[in-house]
């Protein structure tokens, strides 16, 4: 059993059909991502299974349990984490209280302060700025203070939206370098990233979405190696 089974999954929009019947796994400690083009259904597909979308047909389970009507608060204390497209932080609160929040679905004071510490030593950047207000932060620094937030509720499953969007070449190399950390550390990861080439780079499988469906699906060599994704989203032949 996989740890998050995706079953014949659609969405809509009002009368639009955003997702169109997807299916998907992602085994525990696993990389996967979802590669396509803007309005392919990537963010929607995140949305769904965080529950800040409703599905209006098929099913989500995580670690066998059906999630798909859950609200996104308890789809959160299941272990799933979830950084969206435009980082999302609290401009007018500072790095410590976004990160705070993160921890909301918790009580353990002890465990909070290791997570918090441990977020800041991947992020150093972040215990620079911890009292500064989010919205002071570059888009750079933002960014790994979205995943810092994620990841203090300790999720198993992380979902990752974009999360090199317009960051420098550097950044953007520190950011999939915490993404491979966070896999070593056993949450899963399920990555949609506009820089094809780092994604699969870092992934063990991927999904191509096209207009709401799965068009390919494999091994992340097999889609690196594929002419029509090469031509499509790596910028040229395999």
């Amino acid at each position: 059993m996989a740890l998050l089974e995706v079953e014949g999954l659609v969405a809509r929009y009002g009368r639009i059909t955003a997702l169109g019947g997807i299916s998907l796994t992602i085994e525990a400690g696993e990389i996967v991502t979802l590669l396509g083009a803007n309005g392919a259904g990537k963010t929607t597909t995140l949305r769904t299974i965080s529950g800040l979308m409703t599905a209006a047909a098929g099913s989500v389970r995580f670690d066998g349990v059906d999630i798909t009507k859950l609200p996104a608060e308890r789809i959160v204390r299941a272990g799933i984490g979830h950084a969206p497209e435009g980082r999302r932080v609290f401009p007018r609160m500072t790095v410590r209280e976004n990160l705070f929040l993160g921890a909301y679905t918790r009580s353990a004071k002890r465990e909070i302060a290791d997570d918090t510490e441990r977020i800041l030593t991947t992020f150093p950047r972040l215990r620079e700025r911890l009292d500064q207000r989010a919205a002071t932060l570059s888009g750079g620094e933002q960014q790994m203070l979205a995943i810092g937030r994620a990841l203090m509720s300790r999720p198993r499953l992380l979902l990752l939206d974009e999360p090199s969007l317009g960051l420098a070449p550097l950044l953007i190399q520190t950011i999939f370098e915490v993404i491979a950390d966070i896999r070593s550390r056993g949450t899963a990861v399920l990555l949609v990233e506009q820089n094809a080439r780092a994604a699969l780079a870092v992934a063990s499988r991927g999904y191509v979405l096209e207009l709401g469906r799965i068009a390919l699906e494999g091994a992340s060599a097999e889609l690196l190696a594929d002419d029509a994704v090469a031509a499509a989203y790596l910028g040229g032949a395999a």
